[in-house]
């Protein structure tokens, strides 16, 4: 366990008695601890006739046996992370797609995923959460999928992780992720936040996702230091866990954030007894209002980093203090090469928009049985992210939206970040997302979902008249929706794609 190109060589550094895996109510599992996990889960799956290369699609709910299963399975296959919350639909075509051996799921797990294993003949191996013992370890039963593999690791150029694209406009894409590239993204994560083995994250990020996944799991580990593992996002108990954890960091996206900002008041004594050295925000762009509102109510630097799945997670990065942080922008590069393409290929100077563009170590080769989407999206020898922005004089990234997600209102093209940025500085505004709504002769209007902050009585007219004063008319929202919560994606991303269907306004 000695390569550092693979996510077991980058295990292999914390000392063994020092803390890995922590969870609510349990007692901590170490990094020694971690490691055995790991060689235990490699002999299991081996005697079951899983090895190097197999597919082993992870159906079990957050917590830390979700992420020893991820590193253990890693360690000598090739893991497939799926949201529970998956119907029996969505499970057989993940499955299939995925290609997947074997699924691991909870001990008592009689849901759909089951179901549709057992339809495809697809192994069905259980997870059995041992009692009494730290967090996070396990053993795996189940029948033999085929004859006892070979005893070998997993190797850097091996397939680690396997996830789909979100598929909000199209049929999700099938992102293979080396061993070589998850290490690269751990490196990278942990030299922009300067992380050691004295640091703790604190995680709510769901663990069928990248950022969770590599942001707060593999770069803590890789860094010798720990994670606490909840058993998912809940505003509720979040300062219960910032107590209980002592963590010196936290990432989310921003709804997480927001929705942590709204109970802070009724959480003074944790807030005073917190010593966070940062809270890092990502996988959406995060409001410069919400940024400061953090940064006065913990009183500590928020990094806003820039990462997607092909890239195993992060991009771009702000920098921890005495570096520059600037709000409203993702940062400068943070690991692969970052630069703002024009359609024909040409780089663009600073100050231009275009097309935001990666190449990298962390960067995947390219999608899974698709090679129309992977020409598409690695033409004149860059990653295409499809995310439009512009390069300032620092090399920092401003992100002015999703190519697809550009309203074009007649011609007029607008960032729906632009219109977000302007309707948060309404003092009775706590959250916006700007769609388009189609319009029978334009093509595309502008609208906006929003959510009210506590007590505020706003009207729909009050936000349109205040919206304005501050853009050009074509700009301004024609259709403004007051909402108790905005429809959120998996992760707690608001989605604007498919918005004004979900509400009605088509």
């Amino acid at each position: 366990m000695s390569d550092t190109a693979s996510i077991i060589g980058r295990l292999a550094a914390g000392a063994d008695d020092a803390p890995a895996v922590l969870a609510p109510e349990r007692t901590p599992l170490s990094h020694g601890g971690l490691r055995r996990q790991m060689r235990e889960t490699a002999d299991q799956l081996h005697a079951l006739g899983i090895g190097r290369n197999d597919r082993v699609a992870i159906v079990l709910p957050n917590g830390p046996e979700m992420a020893t299963a991820f590193l253990s399975v890693a360690a000598c296959a090739t893991t497939a992370p799926l949201n529970p919350a998956y119907r029996a639909e969505e499970l057989d075509f993940y499955l299939s797609d995925i290609g997947a051996r074997a699924i691991l799921v909870a001990e008592d797990d009689t849901g759909p995923a089951v179901t549709v294993a057992e339809k495809l003949g697809i192994g069905v191996l259980r997870l059995v959460a041992l009692k009494d013992a730290p967090s996070g370890r396990f053993r795996i039963e189940g029948e033999a999928i085929g004859p006892v593999a070979g005893p070998e690791l997993a190797q850097p150029d091996d397939i680690a992780l396997l996830l789909h694209t979100s598929g909000t406009t199209s049929r999700p894409k099938l992102v293979p992720l080396s061993h070589a590239n998850l290490a690269a993204s751990a490196r990278h994560i942990a030299a922009t936040l300067a992380l050691t083995a004295s640091d703790r994250c604190l995680n709510i990020m769901p663990l069928f996702h990248i950022h969770g996944l590599i942001a707060a799991v593999l770069s803590s580990l890789a860094s010798s230091g720990s994670v606490y593992c909840t058993p998912g996002f809940n505003a509720l108990r979040f300062f219960h866990w910032l107590a209980d954890a002592k963590p010196s960091w936290y990432t989310a996206v921003p709804t997480m954030h927001q929705a942590i900002l709204a109970r802070a008041a009724r959480n003074k004594e944790a807030l005073e007894a917190a010593r966070l050295r940062f809270i890092r925000s990502s996988s959406a762009s995060l409001p410069a209002q919400v940024m400061g509102e953090l940064e006065a109510t913990f009183g500590c630097p928020v990094i806003e980093s820039y990462g997607m799945t092909e890239a195993a997670h992060q991009m771009a990065s702000n920098r921890l203090p005495p570096g520059l942080r600037k709000a409203g922008s993702v940062g400068a590069a943070a690991g692969p090469e970052v630069a703002v393409m024009a359609p024909d290929g040409t780089l663009l100077k600073v100050g231009e928009t275009g097309e935001i563009v990666i190449r990298g170590p962390n960067v995947t080769d390219g999608y899974e049985k698709n090679p129309e989407a992977t020409a598409l999206a690695f033409a004149h020898g860059w990653f295409h992210t499809g995310d439009q922005g512009v390069l300032d004089e620092d090399g920092y990234l401003r992100v002015t939206g999703r190519l697809k997600e550009i309203i074009n209102r007649g011609g007029e093209k607008i960032s729906p970040l632009e219109v977000d940025d302007v309707l948060m500085d309404h003092p009775d505004v706590a959250q916006v997302v700007t769609f388009a709504m189609p319009h029978d002769k334009l093509g595309e209007e502008v609208a906006a979902a929003i959510v009210l902050r506590e007590g505020s009585v706003a009207s729909e007219g009050d936000i349109r008249s205040f919206a304005s004063g501050r853009l050009a008319d074509f700009k301004v929202p024609r259709k403004i929706v007051i909402l108790d919560e905005i429809p959120k994606g998996a992760t707690g991303k608001l989605q604007r794609i498919g918005l004004a269907a979900k509400l009605g306004l088509t």
